[in-house]
Formats: C-alpha cells, structure tokens, sequence
C-alpha cells in the first residue's frame, strides 16, 4: 500500500453520515491489541478553538521535554497533518503502513469502520508504537459518542467554547451540546472549562460534581491583555507576562484554557516549567488561523466557518487593521449562516471576491456575490483559486490587505496555490 493508497482507502467512508457510537471503534481497538490502552491522553472537545488549544498544549509538553502525539481533524493541506509526533506530521510510508494493517481488520468486521473510525485506530496505533508520553486528543464531533471516546480516563479533559453545532447529531439547546460533550468527563481525571455560556459551564458543573471530577474554569477576566500586532500577541495571567505567536482576541481565551489545564497536569504529577509554557506559548504554530502569509500587501488567511468565527475574525481586523478595509477572498457552505457572518465583514470590506468551495454543500460563488451586492458590496465571482488570488491582490494594491476567510478546506487549498506561485 503507498501512502496516496492508504488516504484513498480512508477518505472512502465518509464519517459525517455515520451514526455515533463507539462498538466499532472498540472491535477495531481491540485488535489491534488495544493501544490506546499503552497512553496518555488530554482529551480535548468544544465547538471553537479546540485545534488551537490542543496545538498551545502540544506545543508546551514538547517544550516540556515529553514525546507528544497530537490528533487533530480537519487537515489543512496534507492528509498526514492529522497524526504528529513530537511536531512532525506522520510520514507516509508509515501511514500505509499502519493503514493496511487497520484494513486487515476492518474489512473482516461485519460492520465496516467509518472514515474517523479508522483514522482514530491508526493514530492510537502509531502513536503507542512511537511510545508518546502523552497524547493531545482531539474530538472529531460530540464527546461521548465520538470515537475518540475510546479512551479510559484522561489526564485532563479540556472543553472549549461551545456553540449550536451539528445539532441534528449532538442536540438543539447549548444544555444538551454541553451534556454531550461533556461524555468526555470521566471519574478519576481532572476537568477544565473555558469560561462560555452560562447554560453551559452549569451542565459542566453538574457533570463534575455527579463524578467527582475536580474542575477549573478558564477566567477570562484574569487574562490582561497587553496588545497585538503581526508578531503575535503579549498578555498577563496571574501577573506573569506572556507572549503568543497566534493572532486574535479569541485566542487569549484559548491561552487562559490551555494555562488552566497546564495547572491541572501539574497537579496530575506532570512536571512542567514556567519556561516550557512560555516557549510554548511564544513558538505555537497553527496554520490558516489568522495567519500572517505576506505583509506587503497584507495577506492574512482564516479557516472561519460559523457566525462565532465571523465574529472573532472582524474584532481581530478592526484591530489589525485600523481604518484600512480589506479584500476578502471567501466563500462558504450553503447550509452555514452565511448572511450572518456576511453581515459581521461587511463593514470592514473594500469588496469581496467569491469562489465556490469543493463540497456539495458548497454555495456558488457567483451566488454569493449576488446575495453580497444585494447588500450593497462590491463582489466578483471567480472559477478557480488562482483567479481569484490575483484578482484579490490587484484589487487590494501594495498597501492594501487581503483576507482569505472560509472553511478550512478551501482555505487550505488557497494557501497550497499561495505557496505554490511563491515558489516559482
């Protein structure tokens, strides 16, 4: 099996149409002898910022001087990103390998594994084969019925920011999102909450109390910010002073988290210097998240997807960016809000160029420009990435900014054509 066999055979079974449950997981767990029973995890759901907290703890523990395994979902341009170890994406030889020896199980099983299903077996088997100290897990969907749920207790279990999201799966109220999530929690590890919803950190509340699972919440309050700019941002928790190389107030939440899980593998018996959280903090690296590509003319590229993500983004940009408006280069889901998060950028838009994202959920491109000069924007449809990169850069000029904002599909394959024509 060659690597592009091993992705090919995966991204065959298509894991959102798949029922929720974990029998299967636990089938194919088992044998292949159950690794994931060989390691250590943070356990990380939510509905916003769960890649970058768990991309801040994995960078911190490796700072820390610990193996780390990370497993994140969706990748931005490479299928591998999923899998690291110690900051390296798996290579591919060894994806095949651990793949075709999933796919000897999982084609005997009566009921065949889905796609996350057999993502989740093959990074609990290479990462208990590379002998990982710790694992910063990642949920794909929900809490207690994601297949990552396999695991017994956790250090930590980590809940991010939670919002209505895949609600025909995970519930229609923030209570039964937070119920669901909150699976996770289990007796014997330890719990922290980024400070949300009131709706939601009470669920979170009563599920720790009902386990006896001590628990720490993310004070926002605490946190004092001290300023950003295009190197990152400087901020004081608990009047010690740190610098983070990701952008946007948003982060400085997801920074009060992960500092409030570090607080708690301490606590675990995990040793972890104050050194080792600054370098963390300081170096991170989580691509297409308000990521500085360029800055003459400014090039900035989001992975956006929700009115929540909108939001965080045109709060970042009005800083970012003072009076100067910018050219965004976008497009969207037909079944997401998209007016509402239209709505949040158009007062920061110079105009908008439009694509049509590779989904069939995709709304046109040149449907969205006409709903966007129905609000009175300026908007043009372009056919592929590469149009719509240059026709951004020219409308922009040398000091202008364009901002690339949307799923993280499509925002990845734009940062792929980026690259790829600065190569050249």
């Amino acid at each position: 099996m060659t690597p592009q066999e091993a992705i090919d055979y995966i991204e065959h079974y298509g894991w959102s149409t798949t029922r929720l449950g974990l029998d299967r997981t636990r089938e194919l767990l088992r044998k292949l002898g159950d690794p994931q029973k060989r390691l250590k995890f943070v356990h990380v759901a939510g509905s916003n910022g769960k890649g970058s907290t768990c991309a801040m703890l994995d960078a911190i523990l490796r700072a820390a001087g610990y193996r780390t395994g990370l497993y994140t979902s969706p990748y931005i341009q490479n299928f591998c990103e999923r899998i690291q170890v110690d900051g390296e994406n798996i290579p591919g030889g060894d994806l095949a390998d651990v793949t075709e020896r999933v796919r000897a199980i999982a084609e005997a099983m009566e009921d065949h594994p889905s796609q996350f299903e057999l993502v989740t077996a093959a990074a609990m088997l290479y990462f208990a084969e590379r002998h990982c100290d710790i694992v910063v897990l990642e949920v794909g969907m929900g809490g207690a019925l994601d297949s990552t749920d396999v695991i017994d207790c956790p250090e930590v279990a980590v809940i991010t920011n939670i919002g209505l999201e895949h609600t025909e799966y995970l519930g229609d109220t923030l209570e039964k999102i937070a119920a669901t999530k909150a699976g996770i929690i289990k007796s014997g590890c330890r719990a922290v909450c980024y400070d949300g919803a009131s709706e939601v950190t009470a669920v979170i509340r009563g599920v720790c109390a009902e386990r006896n699972v001590p628990l720490r919440f993310a004070d926002y309050g605490k946190v004092k910010p001290l300023g950003q700019s295009l190197d990152g941002q400087r901020f004081r928790w608990n009047g010690v002073e740190y610098h983070l190389a990701l952008l946007g107030a948003h982060q400085l939440h997801n920074a009060a988290t992960v500092l409030e899980s570090v607080a708690a593998l301490r606590e675990g018996g995990w040793i972890i210097p104050e050194t080792a959280v600054r370098e963390g903090l300081a170096q991170v690296i989580w691509p297409a998240r308000l990521e500085v590509m360029q800055r003459k003319p400014l090039f900035l590229i989001d992975g956006g997807h929700n009115p929540q993500c909108a939001e965080a983004l045109s709060a970042s940009l009005r800083e970012l960016l003072g009076d100067k408006r910018a050219v965004f280069l976008l497009g969207v889901l037909a079944d997401k809000d998209y007016p509402q998060m239209m709505a949040l950028l158009l007062p920061l838009a110079q105009e908008f160029i439009c694509l049509t994202p590779l989904s069939d959920r995709a709304l046109s491109a040149e449907e969205l420009a006409a709903y966007l000069r129905q609000q009175g924007a300026t908007a043009t449809a372009c056919g592929d990435i590469p149009s719509g990169l240059r026709a951004a850069f020219a409308a922009a000029g040398e000091n202008g900014a364009v901002v690339a904002f949307g799923s993280l599909y499509l925002v990845g394959a734009i940062r792929g054509e980026y690259q790829k024509q600065n190569q050249k």
